[in-house]
């Protein structure tokens, strides 16, 4: 017989329902799944990294033509396929990857939210999301910093798209106006936006001291192994608490100086490349001046109507243009659109490159992953993805090439991204290990 997941469970001491709630002064305080309830799940703890570690993730999803993008021949010595050769001044900085892909990740189009979290089926009716890469970590580091993470977006389907999701699933919304992201980083509020700022941080704080007699009444009333989950949960509110005073007392703090001037935010959409060229620059003054160390960028070109490249006459609609059929003209202007995102991402880490810090540069410091959801935007498929992984401090590969028909788990990629940031985690999503063959330099 099935037991209605509402109704209580017997403890050592008196009946819990999962809805029960610790009131006080105002606050409502959930409690966490426990043996009463129901079987609880193991939340692992992460360490800070000992020095700065960060990570751009940007997902384009249309992907790149993977007949230029892949090379031919793997290992560190490999001959640079066309869009590689864009970045040759980099390839001692970075690792193409090919045979990769998300187990169960499949459905086209939808796979794209699902690029940091590899959550199966999106197209599934019923779909839920699991928590992205970003804010896993940011979970584990963002307190750090004054900004836990940045979701960026160019041409984002606001409400449809995002690559960062919480833990519930929920989608986080893409900033798209570089200004926006300008005045966040850089410019302080005024008097009267900084106290009101204080008072929502303010709203949080002492939720534990609010409930406090509840507290001890619970645990004197469930059993040890109760007791001892109950102290993790509370643990884990007090650090929140903690996070929240030091929120509050980022907003007394000044926000770093740069010299260089607010950005004009692009007013049409076929500006896609301006964008994203903005919010690359927005990704590296926030890293330079160690705003925040968690970055998502999502390219999305599906929504993006006949955009502008330099030299090239674009006639249609970049997703219209990457159900290409062949067409030799299509083709030519995708590669020329796909060649554009090359040269900006060379701007990025040459830039990145030429940033010193503490004796090393900001790529050494910056894990920059770029790919996409789609190995082929042309037939949908969501297997042997583009994807490559500059900086970090990574003895970089070359060409890690896998089985491109029984493909590697795009994961294992994910799980040595956290422990570069210092996070040991064992697993993400669909993982079975750390990458095979990328090892730190």
């Amino acid at each position: 017989m099935t037991t209605p997941a509402s109704a209580p469970y017997l403890s050592t001491g008196r009946a819990y329902s999962r809805r029960q709630f610790l009131r006080g002064t105002g606050v409502a305080l959930a409690l966490p799944f426990l043996d009463a309830m129901l079987p609880a799940f193991a939340r692992g703890e992460g360490a800070a990294p000992p020095v700065p570690r960060r990570m751009l993730a940007v997902c384009n999803n249309l992907g790149l033509l993977p007949e230029k993008f892949f090379p031919e021949l793997a290992g560190p010595d490999f001959e640079p396929s066309p869009y590689m050769g864009m970045l040759s001044d980099h390839l001692d900085a970075l690792t193409v990857f090919s045979g990769v892909s998300h187990p169960d990740v499949d459905g086209g189009h939808p796979a794209d939210n699902c690029f940091l979290t590899a959550a199966p089926h999106p197209g599934s009716g019923g779909f839920r999301n699991t928590i992205s890469l970003d804010q896993y970590a940011a979970e584990q580091i963002g307190h750090l910093t004054r900004f836990q993470s940045l979701t960026l977006g160019v041409n984002v389907q606001q409400g449809q798209r995002s690559l960062s999701w919480t833990g519930s699933g929920a989608l986080i919304p893409c900033e798209e106006k570089p200004s926006v992201v300008f005045k966040q980083l850089f410019l302080r509020g005024t008097p009267t936006e900084v106290r009101a700022q204080e008072q929502r941080l303010q709203v949080g704080q002492s939720i534990m001291d609010a409930v406090a007699g509840q507290v001890r009444s619970l645990e004197r009333n469930v059993g040890p192994r109760d007791r001892e989950r109950l102290d993790q949960y509370f643990t884990g509110v007090r650090d929140l608490e903690k996070r929240m005073g030091e929120a509050r007392a980022w907003e007394n703090k000044p926000k770093p100086v740069v010299q260089v001037p607010p950005p004009t935010d692009p007013t049409s959409p076929r500006e896609y490349m301006e964008k994203v060229r903005l919010m690359y620059d927005m990704a590296r003054l926030a890293f330079e001046t160690d705003s925040t160390r968690l970055i998502t960028l999502m390219l999305d070109s599906v929504n993006s109507p006949a955009i502008e490249v330099e030299g090239t006459e674009i006639t249609d609609g970049y997703h219209s243009l990457s159900h290409h059929g062949k067409s030799a003209a299509k083709l030519a202007q995708l590669e020329s659109i796909d060649r554009e995102h090359m040269k900006l991402l060379d701007q990025l880490f040459t830039t990145l490159k030429g940033t010193a810090e503490a004796g090393e540069n900001l790529l050494d410091r910056t894990m920059v992953l770029y790919g996409s959801n789609l190995g082929n935007a042309n037939t949908h498929v969501t297997t042997n993805l583009p994807v490559l992984l500059a900086g970090g401090g990574f003895k970089h590969a070359g060409h890690l090439a896998f089985d491109r028909e029984r493909n590697y788990p795009l994961p294992n990629l994910f799980v040595s991204i956290l422990h570069r940031l210092g996070i040991p985690a064992n697993r993400f999503a669909s993982s079975t290990g750390t990458m095979r063959g990328l090892d730190v330099a």
